[in-house]
């Protein structure tokens, strides 16, 4: 009897050890953060932080999941952004359980923090307090002036670049340094520039969000010489900066050290 009840104490247990799978980058670090990381059997491609995503089983690209992929590892949570509602929407058909999480602004990822931690019976006091210190202690700029985030650094942008529009953490960031987001308009929250619209915004500063790990053959002294050859405030004063670390681009609890690195860079 004895040896029958430790036996299906057993495999109880082993039935209500939870089984999570991320399907981005983002997810995955706060899943780490909030202590749950042996609960992920899996994640997307590019989850590189912490160090142990990266012996993670990968289910695909962020923005294309393998369906098959993520049901054959028997998940009890699926958790993802909103641009992935489409596989969402499939899981449920299997009776898989998925959470969806918004990762846009800073409010966003402080709410998806919470919402997280709450799901996983986890705390999630001491990231969101990290996040409020951060726009708390952020250095302002003593002149306000007009920022440009621009993703990538690229030789030649006659092809169109992605820069940070609004609704977006970066124009937070921005905001709450005192400054405004050169790009104006609420059509789009990662538009794509040309040439001629850069002159248009004249930018009082560019800071270019660049990856040498991810684009490690960029002639960066040419990509800067071709930034500082368009005719802007932020070129003729020399106020065009390139910024290479890894969180940067990630809207999770490291967003802290986004604030803190590119305010500094505001303010200077």
């Amino acid at each position: 009897m004895k040896t029958i009840f430790l036996t299906l104490l057993f495999i109880l247990t082993l039935e209500a050890k939870e089984r999570i799978v991320s399907l981005s980058p983002s997810i995955t670090e706060i899943v780490y953060a909030l202590k749950k990381g042996d609960a992920l059997v899996a994640t997307s491609d590019f989850s590189l932080y912490p160090k142990e995503a990266q012996s993670l089983p990968i289910i695909g690209s962020y923005s294309s999941p393998h369906l098959e992929k993520i049901i054959a590892l028997s998940p009890t949570l699926v958790v993802a952004q909103e641009f992935n509602q489409e596989i969402l929407e499939q899981l449920k058909r299997f009776g898989i359980k998925t959470l969806i999480l918004k990762l846009q602004t800073i409010e966003d990822i402080k709410s998806s923090i919470s919402k997280l931690a709450t799901e996983l019976h986890a705390d999630s006091k001491t990231l969101t307090d990290e996040i409020n210190d951060a726009i708390k202690n952020a250095p302002k700029s003593k002149t306000p002036h007009k920022v440009m985030i621009v993703y990538g650094l690229h030789e030649d942008i006659r092809s169109g670049i992605y820069i940070a529009g609004n609704d977006i953490f970066f124009n937070d960031i921005i905001s709450l340094c005192n400054n405004t987001n050169a790009y104006t308009s609420n059509q789009t929250n990662q538009p794509v520039l040309g040439y001629e619209n850069v002159i248009a915004l004249n930018p009082d500063q560019i800071i270019i969000l660049h990856s040498r790990a991810s684009n490690p053959h960029v002639n960066e002294e040419k990509a800067l010489s071709m930034w500082h050859s368009i005719p802007t405030n932020a070129s003729k004063n020399r106020r065009i900066t390139v910024v290479d670390e890894s969180y940067i681009n990630i809207p999770s609890h490291r967003v802290a050290l986004s604030i803190e690195r590119l305010c500094y860079e505001m303010s200077r």
